[in-house]
């Protein structure tokens, strides 16, 4: 089993930054992992946001975030982040961080394994 914490969510006017982070708090080694970002809006699916496989060598967006979200992690730190830069109101949702024991970069929420519990953020118009 792995546990992730997800953190850094909250309220941001429109064209604002937010980090967030989600750490690995327990289980499977962190460095074995692909991770990734998913967000769902109220009444919506949950979306594929970005995503990093194990090394780090490998990124994956959806192209609404393309140019404004940056995924990375921190092995040293058990941690994935996401940088959200311009933010837009339609970003609005609940984040989740997510792993995957293949440790690819994959948009699809089946190949993942692990999720936290999310983290709300609202962009203010």
């Amino acid at each position: 089993q792995v546990q992730l914490v997800e953190s850094g969510g909250g309220l941001v006017q429109t064209g604002g930054s937010l980090r967030l982070s989600c750490a690995r708090a327990s289980g499977r080694t962190f460095t074995l992992l692909g991770m990734g970002w998913f967000r769902q809006a109220p009444g919506m699916e949950r979306d594929f946001v970005a995503a990093i496989n194990y090394s780090g060598g490998r990124t994956s967006y959806a192209d609404s975030v393309k140019g404004r979200f940056t995924i990375s992690r921190d092995s040293t730190k058990n941690t994935v982040y996401l940088q959200m830069n311009s933010l837009k109101p339609e970003d609005t949702a609940v984040y989740y961080c997510a792993a995957n024991r293949l440790g690819i970069t994959t948009p699809s929420p089946s190949h993942y394994e692990y999720w936290g519990q999310g983290t709300q953020v609202t962009v203010s118009s």
